[in-house]
């Protein structure tokens, strides 16, 4: 049974900072291949933010983040980190992390390729 919990979330002003973690637990034994954050804006679809390979460490960042977010991991604890500086009004969202076990994806933007998913933190950003 895999398990992923979400923390940090928050209200912000704009250009303030949040950090997200993501711990997965599972009765694999082995990691997971990847894990992402996505978000869902109200009204909004689902949308990704970024992604990691757990093997290797490459990254996937959406347009609309690069240069103010990084995912990052500790391995050893099976966690994944969103970094979120300067952030904007329009960053805020229901944040997503999700995990893929057992398989290899291709695009770590793709919610589709995700197979375990956590249940969301709220983050608000105020103007």
């Amino acid at each position: 049974q895999v398990q992923l919990v979400e923390s940090g979330g928050g209200s912000v002003q704009a250009g303030g900072t949040l950090r997200l973690s993501c711990t997965a637990s599972s009765g694999y034994t082995y990691r997971s291949n990847a894990m992402g954050w996505f978000r869902q804006p109200p009204g909004q679809e689902r949308e990704p933010v970024a992604g990691i390979y757990t093997s290797g460490g490459n990254t996937y960042y959406a347009d609309s983040v690069k240069g103010r977010f990084t995912i990052s991991q500790n391995t050893a604890s099976n966690t994944v980190y969103l970094q979120m500086n300067s952030l904007k009004p329009e960053d805020s969202a229901m944040y997503y992390c999700a995990a893929v076990w057992g398989r290899i994806i291709a695009d770590l933007g793709n919610e589709y390729e995700y197979n375990s998913w956590g249940q969301g933190t709220q983050v608000t950003v105020s103007s």
